[in-house]
């Protein structure tokens, strides 16, 4: 395995919260050189590998995460401060639970290769750091597929 691959795979471990690929590129640019292009070429390779999970944040960036599991993969954005949050696992299993009995049922009706993508979004009258836990009630999740 190369070194931009190994220093990519090393970033993104580290990371707890999907990245941008040009994040991405600056975190793995602090150890090694490694052109953009290469980012963006082994991101494509280990997302078809099954290695990274892809969603896209609500300006239409695409993010991307490890995947370490096959844990529901969905996240909180606040469209002001353009952010990515912590996710809320409880919820994000059961939409993940509602999601699955509603592709079964359309598969059962003879639709192939069904895929969703799920939004809530909302504008944080605060800074994220002076919110209290009842004020971030309203959230952007979108599924990685």
């Amino acid at each position: 395995m190369t070194q931009p691959r190994i220093a990519i795979l090393e970033v993104l471990i580290k990371r707890s919260l999907p990245a941008s690929i040009e994040q991405i590129h600056a975190e793995v640019l602090a150890n090694i050189a490694c052109d953009l292009v290469t980012v963006y070429r082994c991101l494509a390779a280990f997302e078809e590998l099954g290695l990274v999970h892809r969603c896209f944040f609500h300006n239409g960036t695409s993010l991307y995460q490890i995947a370490l599991d096959d844990s529901p993969a969905y996240h909180v954005v606040d469209k002001n401060v353009n952010s990515v949050g912590e996710r809320d696992i409880d919820l994000a299993i059961e939409l993940r639970e509602a999601v699955q009995e509603i592709e079964k049922k359309l598969i059962a009706r003879g639709f192939t290769n069904v895929s969703h993508m799920v939004e809530w979004w909302n504008f944080s009258l605060a800074p994220p750091s002076t919110r209290s836990t009842a004020s971030k009630a309203g959230r952007y999740m979108a599924e990685v597929r």
